[in-house]
């Protein structure tokens, strides 16, 4: 989701708005480690065009604001396994109505704690 909202030239899309939420404290990001290296991987590839000072802005953003989490293995096969530390760490905050915001929906299982974009901030409404 991060990617996407990162990458959209639409401030009204769906990623933008959820990203937004993290810099106001309205959406409290939830991270471990691994989570980092990947975002900090990833966000540096060479077909993104994104600046040092835009990753290292998000990526502060999520630490400033948000909750590092040390989950447990929960023992999942997922099509994507670079998913698993994503959905791992919202399977820890359960109890806190955690949600896994993603535009790769088909790449998890299907639960009421991962949702789009779209859905979150629906949720956010209501």
């Amino acid at each position: 989701m991060i990617v996407s909202a990162m990458l959209s030239s639409h401030d009204d899309a769906a990623t933008v708005r959820v990203a937004e939420k993290l810099f106001t404290g309205e959406i409290i990001s939830l991270y471990s480690a691994e989570i980092l290296d990947e975002y900090y991987n990833v966000l540096r590839r060479d077909k993104f065009p994104f600046s040092e000072d835009d990753i290292n802005g998000m990526l502060s953003a999520i630490e400033k604001y948000g909750i590092c989490v040390d989950a447990a293995s929960s023992g999942e096969i997922l099509p994507d396994m670079k998913d698993l530390p994503f959905y791992e760490v919202v399977l820890e905050k359960q109890d806190d109505d955690a949600y896994l915001i993603t535009g790769n929906i088909k790449h998890f299982p299907q639960k009421p704690f991962i949702v789009t974009a779209n859905q979150m901030l629906d949720i956010l409404k209501s």
